[in-house]
């Protein structure tokens, strides 16, 4: 008879996610995650197959969390210019207010797993795929509605501001200091006119 997993998914999901996020996925041992999940090896073996498997279940959770509410908003009629600026200054916020600096998932995936993974690699492209297409769509309305300078490819725009998105957290774990941040994202929004 099969064993009944004992313990909450979710709640290990999100307590592995900060261990990576915290450390990298070369800094964080098996040992690290069975200590944030309190779920022994054995369990977390059962349950995603390996420290990979854990991994490629907390981008896909990290993705659900982040990275899918900020394309509905994206959809959500609100004006352009007025949606880009909330997602910056949100993304400035969340490092201001992140004591520990946890790094996003998709930027250390990237540089740390990206060139020799090929699942992480189609996990980090599919999510930025996404919020880059959400990106062009909001953008090209806007452009033919007048808000956004229609000199600029939206494709263009929208990589510019995904680029300036993952570097407003790079920085961001370097210098917490929100009127340079901020002053970043203004740059990035001069570039809409």
């Amino acid at each position: 008879m099969a064993r009944i997993r004992e313990f909450d998914t979710e709640a290990a999901l999100e307590a592995a996610m900060s261990a990576f996020r915290r450390r990298g996925y070369e800094g964080t041992s098996v040992q690290d995650l069975v200590d944030a999940t309190g779920i022994g090896r054995g369990s977390l073996y059962a349950a995603f197959g390996s420290k990979d498997g854990l991994y490629l279940a907390v981008m896909d959770r990290y993705r659900e969390q982040y990275a899918v509410p900020l394309i509905e908003l994206l959809d959500s009629g609100a004006p352009a210019r007025d949606l880009i600026r909330a997602v910056l200054v949100g993304v400035v916020d969340e490092v201001v207010r992140d004591g520990e600096r946890l790094s996003c998932l998709i930027v250390s995936a990237t540089t740390e797993r990206l060139p020799h993974d090929p699942e992480v690699a189609k996990r980090v492209r599919a999510t930025t795929t996404s919020l880059e297409d959400a990106l062009v769509e909001l953008i090209g309305k806007a452009q033919k509605s007048g808000q956004v300078t229609p000199e600029r490819d939206a494709r263009d725009l929208a990589r510019f501001l995904l680029t300036t998105v993952h570097g407003l957290r790079v920085m961001g774990a370097i210098n917490t200091d929100r009127g340079s941040l901020m002053r970043v994202a203004e740059v990035a929004l001069g570039c809409l006119d």
